[in-house]
């Protein structure tokens, strides 16, 4: 008895890494544009709230994200630029860019968790409030964003890393929109002489219709 092994079809190997890099594609793009855009709102909402003595009386205070840290979304813009940039260059290029997104992923995390336990920006505040520069803020508690802004940046670590494993698949832009600053020459047209419209058009074009 002769046994038969299946050979896999060429067509059918192939087109198992190249699901894996549409999908891997498609999830970096939603999880880089996701994770910018919840770090960038995160940093907009309140963080932390206190309470100072200003006047014998308590007084309190809050500040955002952006009060306690700019870090998260300067970051967030950083990798946002880098998932865009992902695409416009190739090799070791693209390699360098996905190595920006995800590093920007991963700093966007540790600021985010930097800033749970952070209250010089109330202490500041108080400070400002109190008219003393010893002044502190008493009753410190913080919110959840904080940990929104580092989900917003664990997304943006995951963009990276699939940059970095499956990127070189991925397509770029177009070679028709590059310039190499190389003069491509003028296609000539023929013209036929018996028809007077096509010299004319020659004519309008700068080119010579009586040369050869």
């Amino acid at each position: 008895m002769e046994y038969v092994t299946a050979v896999p079809h060429p067509r059918s190997e192939a087109a198992g890494p190249a699901r894996a890099g549409r999908l891997s594609l498609a999830v970096a793009l939603l999880a880089g544009a996701l994770g910018a855009a919840v770090a960038l709102l995160a940093t907009r909402q309140r963080w932390a709230e206190g309470t100072a003595t200003v006047a014998g009386a308590p007084f309190s205070l809050t500040a955002k994200g952006s009060d306690v840290t700019g870090v998260p979304a300067a970051l967030a813009i950083v990798g946002l630029a880098a998932l865009v940039a992902v695409f416009a260059v190739r090799k070791a290029g693209r390699l360098l860019v996905a190595g920006l997104l995800a590093l920007s992923g991963a700093g966007t995390i540790a600021a985010a968790l930097l800033g749970v336990s952070d209250s010089s920006a109330l202490d500041e505040k108080a400070a400002q409030a109190a008219g003393d520069t010893g002044a502190t803020v008493t009753a410190l508690s913080h919110t959840a964003w904080p940990y929104v802004a580092a989900v917003g940046g664990a997304l943006l670590l995951l963009a990276g890393l699939l940059a970095l494993r499956y990127g070189r698949s991925w397509p770029a832009m177009s070679g028709r929109y590059e310039r190499d600053g190389s003069v491509r020459p003028r296609r000539r047209v023929v013209v036929d002489p018996d028809r007077p419209e096509e010299l004319w058009k020659a004519i309008d074009r700068g080119e010579d219709p009586t040369s050869a």
